[in-house]
């Protein structure tokens, strides 16, 4: 299953993989960029390559492998 927690208001250092997240988003678009300025075809291209980059907190597996595996074992 899936752990669910709730983190308190302003305290990012209890968000690491979020804010991990965030910074690979912001090497394609830093703070404050309007994303409206990009196609939906840029965005899924970069929601693809984040989705198909290791990830040492998923012991160097991609999300999508995740994802796939996890789907997998509901059929």
């Amino acid at each position: 299953g899936v752990k669910v927690y709730f983190c308190d208001p302003q305290s990012p250092w209890q968000r690491g993989t979020n804010e991990n997240t965030n910074g690979l988003i912001r090497q394609y678009f830093p703070k404050k960029t309007c994303l409206a300025q990009y196609t939906q075809h840029e965005l899924d291209l970069v929601a693809a390559q984040l989705n198909n980059r290791p990830r040492k907190t998923l012991k160097f597996k991609t999300p999508k492998e995740i994802i796939e595996r996890g789907v997998a074992l509901t059929d």
